[in-house]
């Protein structure tokens, strides 16, 4: 694997597989991914979970955390808090999220 000249902070891109996040991410959906990004309740990251990159809503519940999907066909898994996200959703094929401060 040859190393990369993008810096760890630099925002990137990733393809939605699958139908965890319908409605509001569709299945082969391209998203904006900001490893700098604000992570708080509500925000939609990419976590380190098990061993695996998963794409889900990051919820907070009596201080405890949380990755949902927003199909409710899938589980919502605890975490043992935030260090495990990876970046924060910032923008999705062509449309920008509200909550993105600096584009």
């Amino acid at each position: 694997m040859e190393a990369s000249s993008c810096s760890k902070a630099e925002p990137f891109v990733l393809q939605v597989l699958g139908d965890s996040m319908i409605p509001e991410f569709q299945n082969g959906v391209v998203i904006v991914i900001d490893p700098e990004g604000v992570v708080r309740d509500g925000a939609y990251v990419v976590a380190l979970h098990n061993e695996e990159y998963t794409f889900r809503q990051y919820r907070i519940y009596e201080g405890r955390h949380f990755l949902a999907p927003l199909n409710e066909l899938y589980e919502t898994v605890e975490i043992p808090g935030p260090q495990v996200i990876r970046g924060v959703v910032v923008q999705q094929a062509g449309k920008r999220r509200k909550d993105r401060r600096f584009y």
